[in-house]
């Protein structure tokens, strides 16, 4: 069978490995020259632990005191366009503690299937890129926070996710090389992390010579559907037929489908990053600033700072307010960390695609017979990469998915 991937991000080649592997005929598409993206510059987390939805109690007042401060780790960028208004209004609808609860097991097993995967690709693909499992550290320096946290840990335990309450002092334990400055923290042993460069740049070689077949530069102009069936793709240069489209193009996954007639609520939640080469002294363990919401990563001897959720649709520019609201907050957690703020040239950038519950679409569209979704991942789309693409295959093939696939619904807000 001939399959179409729009999208080379981590979803979008996972997609590609999975189904090539099962003997299709894969062509990704994708508007880049695949260099870049969110796959790329992102923290390189995967997060069994992160099984509360971003449509969460809380949330939206939060959102609302962060939005007016230029250097705070969230803001929505006022624009009236109906496309940001039905999101808004449907993230407003979801913020509530039935949607958590009702969310929480699907992305319980669907985070901890793609950690299987990643375990097996980790032993089954000829290159190294860093795969380890040594936890992850979310540290907090209030009492609110900690509360918050210790409320987190129970749901968390209470659904099987491993979690514990750690001391200043334990924490300590675990980063004997850096000074931490931290009331306590919890730890999620569970977790793990990569280094996302690597494995993105020798993924791309990999699926090449295994066959599949690239068309980059080249966004997706149109199709042309006959009877409920995509029949061709249409791009600049050319029009191609496939048996089979997956839309895997993370925050250009709404304006994509509405060429097809299916409402994809959509917004680009832009995130920032930077990598420190060669730090002498370097954290062991992955953590997150939960005061400042930043995620900061080892990836060898060098060490990756992100963070930030700017709602902006699909902007690109990048705002260096935000990017110095995360290297403010480094030496408040780890005050013998000089670092000073990035030349704009060395941030990375990125545009995660987020749906207005906070849960992915993953799944056969009912519209179209022929198109599978694969989008809406949100911070989470390397962590979800591995466990999405063979679930895109197994679908594809008819198979019964290993993970249940009614909360990932692609058409749920049609």
């Amino acid at each position: 069978m001939k399959v179409a991937i729009i999208g080379g991000g981590i979803i979008g080649l996972s997609s590609a490995y999975y189904l090539n592997k099962a003997g299709h005929e894969v062509t990704v598409i994708d508007k880049g020259d695949l260099s870049d993206g969110c796959s790329h510059g992102n923290a390189g987390m995967i997060v069994p632990s992160h099984i509360i939805p971003l449509a969460a109690p809380g949330m939206i007042a939060k959102g609302i005191r962060w939005m007016f401060n230029s250097t705070s780790p969230f803001y929505v960028k006022p624009r009236l366009t109906l496309d940001l208004l039905r999101w808004g209004f449907q993230f407003y609808k979801h913020a509530n503690e039935r949607h958590v609860q009702a969310a929480i097991p699907a992305l319980k097993e669907l985070s901890l299937y793609s950690k299987t995967q990643y375990q097996q690709l980790a032993t089954e693909l000829p290159f190294d890129f860093g795969y380890a499992e040594r936890g992850l550290l979310m540290l907090y320096q209030t009492a609110e926070t900690e509360h918050e946290e210790a409320e987190t840990a129970a749901i968390a335990n209470a659904h099987g996710v491993k979690a514990q309450i750690l001391s200043a002092a334990e924490v300590q334990q675990l980063e004997p090389n850096v000074k931490v400055t931290a009331r306590g923290a919890v730890y999620f042993p569970g977790d793990a992390h990569l280094i996302p460069q690597n494995l993105m740049s020798q993924l791309i070689p990999y699926l090449k010579k295994k066959g599949v077949s690239f068309i980059t530069n080249t966004p997706v102009d149109d199709f042309s559907v006959i009877n409920g069936e995509i029949n061709s793709v249409r791009t600049a240069a050319g029009e191609h037929h496939f048996d089979e489209v997956v839309l895997a193009s993370g925050s250009w996954s709404g304006t994509v489908a509405k060429r097809l007639g299916i409402t994809l609520p959509m917004q680009g939640g832009k995130g920032y990053s930077f990598l420190l080469k060669g730090v002498e002294k370097n954290i062991r363990i992955p953590s997150i600033f939960l005061e400042a919401r930043v995620a900061v990563t080892p990836m060898g001897n060098d060490l990756r700072f992100g963070g930030t959720m700017e709602i902006a649709g699909t902007d690109q520019r990048i705002s260096m307010n935000r990017v110095k609201g995360i290297v403010d907050a480094i030496p408040r957690y780890y005050p013998e960390m000089k670092v000073a703020l990035p030349k704009v040239e060395q941030v990375w950038h990125g545009l995660r695609p987020c749906s207005p519950d906070g849960l992915p679409y993953i799944g056969r569209s009912q519209k179209i017979s022929n198109l599978i979704f694969a989008t809406g991942h949100a911070m989470m789309g390397l962590s979800l990469g591995p466990g999405t693409g063979k679930i895109v295959a197994d679908v594809f093939s008819g198979k019964q998915t290993e993970v249940q696939l009614k909360a990932f619904n692609p058409e749920r807000f049609a």
